[in-house]
């Protein structure tokens, strides 16, 4: 297959993930993969920021001995995926043995470990950076401004995947929390005319007896009206009282 076919075929194949369900380590793992296959390279890596947070994780290695050194990057505070997290900008063959007044614990880890230079590139999209993807090669040849740019597109597509799926999975709880609280609503108000009929009282006065029932136990409203639907307990009128 010839190399401007491996960048398409894998520009398709990161691409169907924006309208499939898809598992964020597989897409992950195929583009830390693709990327050494695509472009001359020794090894990928891949960080995500957590989860309302703004540390990074390591998620796909291309191998070990990257996957140690992504993390030994971590434990360090320092190196070029953080860097290029931390800015949105992208690091571009960065010389490893020049690189030891700017990272003067990673660069002799990623020397020892055989790589002799790295790109960066941020995982962004509009003012959101997600993450950082990180390229070494074993010498200190250069990457070409096609190959940046093309490892930039599959670090975009990657990146609008995860954000359509985040927004996706945003939705799905927004939608959750709605129905709940449609169902609370609707159960509310047979609680209140269940104990409107019982007690002979106008819907106003029930829902009051309920809340203040609620309140004296240290119960919510919410969970108060379903035991009282589901007729497991009984609130006598005088509960309102103070």
């Amino acid at each position: 297959m010839s190399k401007q076919q491996l960048l398409l075929d894998t520009l398709v194949e990161l691409a169907d993930n924006l309208t499939d369900d898809f598992d964020v380590v597989e897409l992950l793992t195929v583009l830390t993969d693709r990327c050494v296959e695509a472009f001359d390279i020794r090894a990928a890596g891949l960080m995500l920021a957590a989860p309302m947070g703004a540390d990074l994780r390591v998620m796909s290695s291309s191998s070990a001995t990257m996957r140690d050194l992504e993390l030994y990057e971590l434990q360090a505070h320092e190196g070029p995926c953080l860097d290029a997290y931390r800015t949105s900008q992208t690091i571009t063959n960065e010389n490893l043995d020049h690189a030891l007044e700017r990272w003067p614990r990673f660069a002799p880890a990623a020397l020892d470990a055989g790589f002799r230079s790295v790109n960066a590139i941020p995982m962004r999209l509009r003012g959101a950076t997600i993450g950082a993807l990180n390229l070494f090669r074993a010498d200190t040849g250069a990457m070409d401004d096609a190959e940046v740019a093309a490892a930039q597109a599959f670090a975009d597509v990657a990146t609008i995947a995860i954000l359509q799926q985040q927004a996706a999975l945003d939705a799905q709880v927004v939608n959750q929390q709605l129905n709940h609280a449609l169902n609370s609503r609707i159960t509310l108000e047979q609680a209140k005319g269940i104990m409107a009929e019982r007690g002979d009282l106008d819907l106003d006065t029930a829902f009051r007896h309920l809340r203040q029932y609620a309140r004296n136990n240290n119960r919510r409203l919410s969970d108060v009206a379903r035991d009282v639907v589901q007729g497991t307990i009984s609130i006598p009128s005088a509960s309102a009282e103070t």
